[in-house]
């Protein structure tokens, strides 16, 4: 696979697992997956395969419904796992460390990453900057900037996987695969498990 290639690839599971746990699904997303999704045919890493046939079970199961239905369903099981009055995941960084009260200080540390670098979170986010899609979203920045050359792009990456995503990701995984059976959310959160332990044996290699 050629360098380019793998950009876009990296590119595709970050725009994935943003989208899936940003906000719940709409029709343009849906649609976008029910036109047709491509997955390898050979083996990724664990998260990364399991994310993979969860997506193909979800499109299997649903391609044939109203757009509207599945977008509905998904909506209902995206507040009620990370929205409602009483969510059962809060998908945030400082919920998950043991080191920082939730939105405390350690909010401040995952925002000087982003500034560090002149990167803003989009303002369509309605949550805090800890929120998991906005840390993948951060991620996605930087690896566009090393597409376009920058190689200093792997240096904040290699930082940010270690001071931050790498310190919860797995357990939140983890959660969302204990209170959910929706094969989209299970799909999002074994992907987004999987891209970032992509990311972290790139940047190993790549990093100064």
């Amino acid at each position: 696979m050629n360098t380019d290639a793998v950009y876009e690839a990296r590119l595709e599971l970050f725009d994935f697992a943003v989208d899936s746990l940003g906000d719940a699904p709409n029709e343009a997303f849906l649609t976008d997956l029910f036109s047709g999704v491509t997955v390898p045919d050979d083996e990724v890493h664990p998260s990364l395969d399991e994310g993979f046939a969860a997506l193909e079970r979800f499109v299997e199961d649903n391609e044939d419904r109203p757009i509207r239905d599945v977008e509905d369903d998904l909506t209902t099981e995206y507040t009620r796992l990370f929205v409602g009055l009483r969510p059962v995941i809060t998908p945030h960084e400082t919920y998950y460390r043991d080191d920082t009260e939730y939105i405390g200080e350690g909010l401040a540390e995952v925002e000087e990453s982003y500034h560090a670098v002149g990167w803003e979170p989009p303002e369509d986010y309605p949550e805090e900057n800890d929120f998991v899609a906005v840390e993948l979203a951060f991620l996605r920045h930087l690896i566009r900037r090393q597409r376009r050359g920058e190689a200093e792009a792997f240096g904040y990456e290699r930082v940010f996987l270690d001071e931050h995503l790498l310190e919860w990701i797995d357990e939140f995984a983890a959660d969302v695969r204990e209170e959910t059976e929706s094969d989209l959310y299970l799909a999002a959160a074994d992907i987004a498990e999987g891209v970032v332990a992509f990311e972290d044996e790139l940047t190993a290699q790549m990093a100064p």
